[in-house]
């Protein structure tokens, strides 16, 4: 079994382009700007509208949490906020968590980003922590998404029906995963 205390201090990953940190209060303006983009907001899901102050509240809650890790994307050029990254819902005696990204604005779509950061932190998930089993969902229209996790080594594992709902539209959501030694 997995010590549940293990994600209270996370190591900085790095990438060709990129570097996660634990996610702390010196990235609320960076978090901040992602949870005010409609974009970022509907492809991730946010729903629930923050002040800064609530949001600096989670930040910090996230930060001393042991069933999660939350990192800042920094770009490594120019330390700019790219998004965030974090496994999370730490299932110790099944050895899962699951898996979530947020880019902090359309302009940073495409580049590589959510590809680097998500291989890094399932690196670090399989390979360190040793989990057997990563999940993830993401909305049947989020296409680019999907086929970055597939690439990846995430699987489809099934459909949840109409389960996402945006301004009264329904859409279903994808559940893939990815098991380690697969």
């Amino acid at each position: 079994m997995i010590d549940p205390d293990f994600f209270l201090e996370l190591p900085e990953l790095a990438t060709a382009n990129l570097r996660l940190v634990a996610l702390g209060p010196e990235h609320l303006a960076g978090s901040w700007a992602t949870h005010r983009d409609p974009e970022t907001r509907r492809l991730a899901g946010i729903h629930s509208e923050l002040t800064e102050h609530e949001l600096a509240a989670r930040i910090e809650a996230r930060r001393r949490a042991s069933d999660r890790a939350d990192w800042a994307i920094i770009r490594s050029t120019d330390n700019a906020y790219v998004g965030e990254v974090s496994l999370r819902d730490f299932d110790p005696d099944n050895e899962s968590m699951d898996f979530h990204i947020e880019l902090g604005n359309p302009a940073l779509f495409g580049q590589g980003y959510g590809s680097e950061a998500t291989k890094a932190v399932v690196d670090f998930g399989l390979g360190v922590v040793h989990l057997h089993r990563i999940t993830l969902q993401v909305v049947d229209f989020n296409t680019r998404a999907q086929r970055l996790y597939a690439k990846i080594g995430f699987h489809p594992e099934g459909l949840l029906r109409e389960a996402w709902l945006w301004d009264g539209e329904r859409s279903d959501v994808i559940v893939m995963a990815i098991v380690a030694g697969h």
